[in-house]
């Protein structure tokens, strides 16, 4: 018996009382009652955990007895108790076992019973039941009024305890939906309540907490063996979310299914014009069933599919739920087309809000099926999204391999217009991709305007975090993918670049030969051909030099020691004066003057325009920033504001922000 099914022996207990109450002579007008009573470890002590002495937990659970008003354990009812594998209530679907499931969760089993004899006298019995004793009787019980009994399950062994639920809400929930087949039948099951110390559950109760309505009982017939079908209305609670299908045997729940997805539509709550609200759930009885369920009712003796080319009669779990969803699809016909709907406008105003990415390929995702619960969270919905366009992608390419293999070939009548398919697919996915990018360069912005404001306390990030985001700290060329930084962010040209270190000491760069230990932030070269004098043909490479400085935003330290203007400059003249290599190692020729650009990122506080003003830079015209000419330096220099640099890379990407529906600014 699996841990997973720790309370099965408790309610075989209850299934047995049910049915004791069946066998009661007709014309009984009362309902027959079964009361359960929960047992803890009385010495179980108190909990000093975290949150302080006096913390009481929940006790652990130590056993179970149940009481009936059954027949009661009458002559034919023991001598079936003392049969292994006993076929007394073979047509109630019970394989004589279900006694056997108690030992192995339990140390010992007691029984105290009274019933009637053949002359209707009231007679009593009691007997104990181990695995080391087996049946041990123990004379006759007293104190009953009425036939019944009361089973008590002893030493809940520990490995079940700890898998087993520990609240009574908890426990009458597992216990009601195990038995639920009873409560649905036609007259009803008995009142059954689970006791725990001073609080009560009635499954009655829960049974009307549960279930919304009826809907219809359907048969259907799988290679001819036919299944019945109680379809239910359940209320949509917290609980209560999903599709399920029950599969029953023995008038008990043996395995629980998720139908979520499996019925285009059928996700979650369904909406039904004349009674709001609801979850649907299927209990799946038959013959079939009855007769394949394992002795422990944990699964059923049915292959889950069945391979090659099977029998006509051979049926398989597979061929049994296709049958049932198709059912399904036409039971729900109506819900499932307004599920469907939402489902269709909650992923096109993801994809119009949140990832346009998706736009050029929607068509292509919407003929392969996608239909998704109107709830489902975005990360969720990205996720299915994605994994779409990767399907896409693929075939895209199967489709590409076998077009170019067929062009050499005498290629077929609807060659030319399976080309033009397989190029607007390209081209979707083509579009895509540039969507995906844009939409990351709007991601980036976002995340960069958040690092530049204040925190609730007043504190602003560090420059790491922003140095960070432009370009990952001590890295150099060759440890970066192609994309993996957003010097764009600063210049676009800034992607276009022949060698680029961020945090790396000028020593260690070998583009430099410098022996300074100083660090620039970003340091990057760009090789760019340039002709030369009227020699057609011939160029040479000029080396120009990139220097990026970032400091904390708000920083107020722009003193003569630390200005990031002369920094740069110090920096240029390092690089100037080494012997400059490309990043492959190869020397560049010598040029006095080599094209310099500075910028420095950083808020313009009152030292900081001090210093731009003493450094002869002019103001943009938005006022967010300064620039101008170094003269001796032979340098361009540029300081942004964190603010100016955010609104300058949003103005230059306004156009494809605007193109996809994205907010820019």
């Amino acid at each position: 018996m699996p841990k997973s099914h720790a309370l099965l022996p408790l309610l075989e207990a209850i299934v047995n009382g049910i049915q004791a109450i069946d066998a009661r002579s007709e014309g009984t007008d009362a309902p027959g009652r079964i009361d359960v009573r929960v047992h803890r470890d009385s010495q179980a002590e108190l909990d000093f955990g975290p949150a302080g002495p006096g913390r009481t937990p929940m006790k652990p659970i130590v056993g179970f007895t149940v009481a009936d008003d059954g027949v009661g354990f009458t002559e034919q009812n023991m001598s079936s108790f003392e049969t292994l594998d006993s076929d007394f209530k073979s047509d109630l679907g019970c394989r004589g076992i279900g006694r056997l499931l108690w030992l192995k969760a339990f140390d010992r089993v007691s029984v105290r019973s009274a019933y009637e004899d053949d002359d209707g006298q009231l007679r009593g019995r009691q007997f104990r039941f181990s695995v080391e004793r087996e049946v041990e009787q123990d004379g006759e019980a007293d104190g009953f009024a009425r036939p019944g009994a009361v089973v008590s399950l002893d030493g809940f062994k520990k490995s079940f305890q700890q898998h087993a639920p520990k609240g009574v809400d908890a426990i009458a929930r597992e216990v009601f939906e195990h038995c639920i087949w009873y409560f649905l039948r036609p007259g009803g099951a008995p009142v059954v309540t689970i006791a725990d110390d001073d609080e009560t559950v009635s499954l009655a109760d829960l049974m009307n907490e549960f279930v919304d309505s009826a809907m219809t009982s359907s048969t259907i017939e799988v290679k001819g063996q036919k299944f019945d079908m109680l379809n239910l209305r359940l209320k949509a609670t917290a609980r209560n979310s999903v599709p399920r299908l029950h599969w029953c045997a023995a008038s008990r729940v043996v395995i629980e299914e998720n139908l979520s997805g499996k019925v285009p539509g059928l996700h979650g709550k369904l909406v039904d014009e004349a009674s709001g609200e609801f979850v649907y759930a299927c209990y799946l009885a038959s013959d079939f069933l009855d007769e394949r369920v394992r002795a422990d009712r944990t699964a059923f003796e049915i292959s889950d599919r069945i391979a090659g080319q099977p029998l006509v009669d051979d049926l398989s779990l597979d061929d049994i739920r296709d049958a049932v969803l198709e059912e399904v699809a036409k039971i729900l016909k109506d819900p499932l087309e307004s599920a469907r709907e939402q489902g269709k406008q909650r992923v096109h105003d993801f994809v119009t809000k949140r990832a346009p990415r998706y736009r050029p390929v929607l068509a292509k995702i919407e003929e392969r099926g996608i239909t998704v619960d109107p709830s489902v969270k975005d990360q969720d919905l990205e996720l299915q999204l994605h994994r779409h366009l990767q399907k896409i992608e693929s075939d895209a390419f199967v489709q590409g391999q076998e077009i170019f293999a067929e062009a050499e070939a005498e290629p077929a009548e609807d060659y030319a217009e399976r080309l033009a398919a397989y190029l607007a697919t390209v081209s979707e996915i083509n579009q895509s991709d540039l969507a995906a990018y844009v939409s990351r360069r709007r991601t980036v912005l976002d995340l960069l305007g958040r690092l530049i404001r204040a925190d609730k306390d007043g504190k602003y990030s560090r420059e790491d975090a922003i140095h960070s985001l432009i370009v990952p700290m001590r890295t150099e060329s060759n440890e970066l993918a192609s994309d993996g930084s957003n010097l764009w962010i600063i210049d676009e040209r800034l992607a276009f670049h022949d060698y680029l270190a961020s945090d790396k000491t000028l020593k260690s760069m070998p583009v430099t030969g410098s022996e300074s230990t100083k660090e620039p932030d970003i340091l990057a070269t760009r090789l760019i051909d340039s002709p030369v004098l009227a020699a057609e043909g011939q160029k040479l490479p000029l080396p120009s030099i990139v220097v990026v400085e970032i400091k904390r935003p708000m920083r107020k330290d722009a003193t003569e020691d630390k200005n990031p203007i002369q920094q740069c400059l110090d920096y240029v003249k390092r690089i100037r004066a080494g012997g400059v290599l490309t990043a492959t190692g190869r020397p560049i020729p010598p040029t006095h003057e080599p094209p310099a650009f500075c910028y420095i990122i950083a808020d313009l506080t009152d030292r900081m325009i001090e210093r731009c003003e003493i450094s002869n830079l002019r103001p943009t015209h938005d006022g967010l920033g300064y620039f101008g000419f170094n003269d001796s330096a032979k340098a361009y220099i540029e300081v942004m504001s964190f603010d100016g640099l955010v609104n300058s890379a949003t103005e230059r990407n306004r156009a494809f922000f605007d193109k996809l529906g994205l907010p820019s600014g």
